[in-house]
């Protein structure tokens, strides 16, 4: 496939910009940035800045709605991918969209969203990074940054500019589905790993593969009562501002572009509709000057009904919200606030404000200049040098808990079985938001399983034998590795209000290993710690694995001693279901502490 010269590329952007003028003077890109949306907002007509306020699915629109409604942003929702699935066809299907947007009068292009949240990975073949839980494991800010830049590159190359990351939320329960977005349970270790914001934006908006970020979801989405996904948080305001939103003021220093808003509510209050946290709290204490975003249909959800009434819209709107991603009935909701405002129920101001927000992170993030894809980064999608990175992030993620008698590190020319649903499935080891919304176990993408890297990083010559469930092991091995978890999920599907050990399959698993008398290590790949305090006594080594992503040789490298473990806990570790929620400094006895991870003593 022919790619897009990019100085091509830049040659269009530049006619882009020049072609907006007021009274026949050009907006040149290099006037200040004030000036030149003050100039754009002057020629827009309400039409056009209720189109740049509207967020709509990709699979939802024609190039001629872009250019009719003059709407500003599209997106990718999980698994919304053009076919084939390839970077070369998501650059050719953004530019696509893109050439509609600058068909308009005023020629402004759209900004283009993916949930980006742990490497690009809704593009087969991209680098899928460790879940931020893991991340959260490694404490190390810059190789988070480093992660960051290294998806900006991914997604650069393949035509969106804006991605839905990162999670920021502060996880108080382990039922909670979304736990393995969040980066632990304290707002220190999310606020620092706010890091990876530099690395998706850059030092600054304009530089190169710079994409945008979303610090999310504002606010306290990780303290809702009892785990649930979009539940109710009844905390109070000093126990919000505690624990919750350090790390969105942490995100608004780094100079985050963009917040979106949580599906949750505080205190029985829809947060999609809550002034006091939007305006009040995150643009004016914070002084965030960015772009508010809404989640999916966020704004239908504010009095429980279905369906999107006037009122949700016009209460979204006036509490703070700046662009609303409304999948499908984007066409309803613009007529809908067109009408609010004509009602004056939504004042111009409050139009006009939004518009500004948005129009400034488009042209700091230079779109007037440069629409189209990078394709010079298309070469980096599923780069040795970003698979290397993820690797070392997996290593760096892996927490020893146990090492009876120092099973571990595994000998490299030991006779070794290797166990478990998890140990070869690239989509397991993976997680939800990989390829598809929930994630999908199997050969989903191209990567390493941990049974590939196992035995690549085994001496040559060694043993390693594989059984799924187990069986075939007998008393010659030196050792056993159980790899097993739970299987992808995302919100939705992922909360666990009952029971949260693993099932009878694994621990079936297991007992076939053990019966051999062979030494036994677990692996856990999960999103979440798991109730195994019954099981631990019987197991002789075991290492939180998390959700790594495609690089299982990383897993390995620890296994084998290739490298040392330093991962420590990023939240705590129950004794049971039912001390659900423990967290540090509560005054339960954990299984293991926040912050515990063993290392080597050879």
């Amino acid at each position: 496939m022919m790619h897009r010269n990019p100085s091509r590329t830049l040659v269009l952007g530049v006619t882009a910009a020049l072609a907006l003028t007021t009274g026949g003077a050009a907006v040149a890109a290099d006037r200040p940035v004030r000036d030149r949306v003050d100039r754009l907002l002057a020629r827009m007509t309400l039409d056009e800045k209720l189109g740049q306020m509207t967020q709509a699915e990709r699979q939802a629109v024609t190039a001629d709605d872009i250019t009719r409604y003059r709407l500003g942003s599209l997106l990718s929702g999980g698994g919304s991918a053009p076919s084939p699935n390839t970077p070369e066809s998501w650059a050719d299907m953004t530019d696509g969209f893109q050439r509609a947007a600058l068909a308009t009068p005023n020629k402004i292009p759209l900004i283009y969203g993916v949930d980006a949240v742990h490497g690009h990975n809704n593009v087969v073949n991209a680098t899928i990074f460790p879940h931020n839980i893991g991340l959260g494991a490694t404490r190390d800010p810059g190789l988070v940054r480093g992660i960051g830049r290294a998806t900006a590159e991914e997604v650069t190359g393949t035509g969106p500019d804006w991605t839905f990351a990162p999670c920021l939320c502060v996880a108080r329960n382990d039922r909670w589905g979304r736990t393995y977005e969040s980066f632990g349970e304290v707002p220190e270790l999310a606020s620092a790993m706010a890091s990876i914001v530099t690395g998706f934006q850059g030092e600054r908006l304009n530089g190169r593969a710079s994409i945008l970020a979303t610090a999310k979801h504002y606010v306290g989405d990780g303290g809702t009562t009892g785990g649930d996904d979009q539940g109710d948080v009844d905390l109070s305001e000093a126990e919000l501002r505690k624990i919750h939103l350090p790390p969105f003021r942490a995100a608004v220093r780094r100079g985050v572009g963009s917040v979106m808003i949580s599906y949750s509510s505080w205190k029985g209050v829809k947060a999609h509709g809550h002034k006091y946290l939007i305006t009040d709290i995150l643009k004016k204490e914070l002084r965030f000057s960015g772009l508010v975003v809404s989640d999916w249909n966020g704004i239908d959800q504010i009095d429980g009904k279905p369906g999107f009434t006037a009122e949700e819209v016009r209460t979204s709107i006036n509490a703070g919200i700046d662009m609303v991603m409304v999948p499908h009935e984007w066409k309803r909701f613009i007529d809908t606030l067109r009408a609010e405002v004509q009602a004056g129920r939504v004042p111009m101001k409050r139009i006009d404000d939004a518009n500004r927000r948005i129009l400034t992170k488009k042209i700091e993030l230079g779109l007037f200049e440069r629409p189209f894809a990078d394709r010079s980064y298309l070469k980096t999608v599923g780069s040795a040098e970003h698979r290397a990175l993820a690797r070392r992030a997996v290593a760096r993620s892996q927490v020893l808990l146990k090492n009876d008698r120092d099973v571990l590190p595994l000998a490299r020319d030991g006779k070794l079985f290797v166990a478990g649903k998890n140990a070869d499935d690239i989509g397991n080891q993976s997680g939800g938001w990989t390829i598809t919304w929930q994630g999908a176990s199997g050969a989903t993408t191209r990567g390493t399983t941990i049974l590939d890297g196992i035995r690549q990083t085994a001496a040559p010559g060694s043993t390693v034998t594989y059984s799924k469930d187990g069986t075939g092991i007998d008393s010659s091995y030196k050792a056993a590795v159980a790899v097993v978890g739970e299987k992808p999920y995302a919100e939705f599907e992922g909360d666990r209000p009952g029971a949260m050990g693993l099932d009878a399959d694994d621990l079936g698993t297991i007992e076939r290993l053990r019966a051999s008398g062979v030494p036994v290590v677990v692996v856990l790949v999960s999103g979440r710690p798991l109730d195994i305090a019954a099981e631990l006594p019987k197991w002789n080594g075991l290492v939180a694995s998390w959700l790594p992503g495609t690089e299982g040789r990383g897993v390995a490298d620890v296994l084998f001693g290739v490298s040392r473990p330093t991962g420590k806990l990023p939240v705590t570790w129950m004794r049971s279901a039912e001390q659900q929620p423990i967290n540090r400094g509560d005054g339960q006895t954990p299984l293991f502490p926040y912050g515990y991870g063993l290392t080597y003593r050879r």
